[in-house]
């Protein structure tokens, strides 16, 4: 991995009540969206900073971001020299802000699907909180232009994850997310190998079996109006494997837990 451009300290005030953010926006193929969404950022919260992780795109994208960060000192480039997948982005993204000190970070989709103009909604809520969720499924949040096989895929999807793990999120498969630093570091976010919609679920399982305060915040997500969804089967086939291999090892600590409150009163 390559750090190319702007690799100095960002503004130094920070956002109120959350200190220096930066908002990591992972790329592959998204040459049509990143000046656009690198735009949406700046004016939404301009205290806050941008990592654009490009994973050596084909088409172009990784010199545009150059182009952006060359232009404006809040702007920065993590150069990957390939398609790792979006967790690996994130991870990478997450150990830049920590080399960086800054205070919290953002997770936000380069395609336009996360609303930089809610970004504000996220960051206050974390003021008092260790993490805020940009939630679809809670009162207020909202999918646009979703076909409905996708929308039932979702909602089914986060369903499962609240039966089997048992974890009161309503959205653990959502990608629009703010995380303060030492949460990171808490939950060991540097192991997580899990990609996708996995990838976010594994986050805010480790959140909240770690007792960090998780609170989420309505979104509005909309469908991307150019390049080409990453999702595909493989990615639900991962978190549905993952999720319940979890929700299994979870079952049996409590098992083992309440076996060996037996044992005690018994011998007491």
């Amino acid at each position: 991995m390559i750090d190319a451009v702007n690799p100095q300290d960002g503004p130094a005030e920070g956002y109120p009540g959350v200190g220096r953010v930066l908002v990591v926006t992972p790329t592959y193929n998204e040459a049509e969206n990143v000046r656009v969404i690198v735009e949406r950022v700046r004016t939404a919260v301009p205290s806050v900073d941008i990592l654009i992780a490009d994973d050596g795109s084909p088409d172009g994208t990784g010199p545009i971001a150059d182009e952006l960060a060359a232009a404006d000192p809040q702007v920065h480039v993590l150069h990957r020299t390939r398609k790792e997948g979006l967790g690996a982005a994130y991870v990478a993204g997450f150990g830049w802000a920590r080399d960086h000190d800054y205070d919290a970070v953002v997770e936000m989709d380069a395609d336009g699907s996360h609303a930089p103009e809610q970004l504000p909604n996220l960051l206050d809520a974390l003021r008092d909180a260790d993490a805020v969720l940009g939630s679809r499924y809670v009162p207020g949040g909202k999918v646009v232009n979703w076909p409905m096989n996708r929308q039932l895929i979702s909602r089914t999807g986060n369903l499962y994850v609240r039966m089997v793990l048992g974890m009161p999120v309503r959205d653990a498969t959502g990608g629009y997310r703010a995380y303060r630093m030492p949460v990171l570091d808490k939950i060991e976010v540097d192991s997580v190998l899990s990609q996708g919609y996995c990838f976010q679920v594994d986050l805010a399982w480790r959140a909240h079996k770690s007792g960090c305060r998780l609170v989420e915040v309505p979104i509005t997500f909309a469908e991307r109006e150019r390049g080409q969804s990453k999702m595909s089967s493989s990615i639900v086939r991962e978190a549905l494997w993952r999720v319940t291999v979890w929700g299994a090892q979870a079952h049996l600590v409590s098992l083992r837990r309440r076996l060996r409150g037996r044992r005690r009163r018994t011998v007491g």
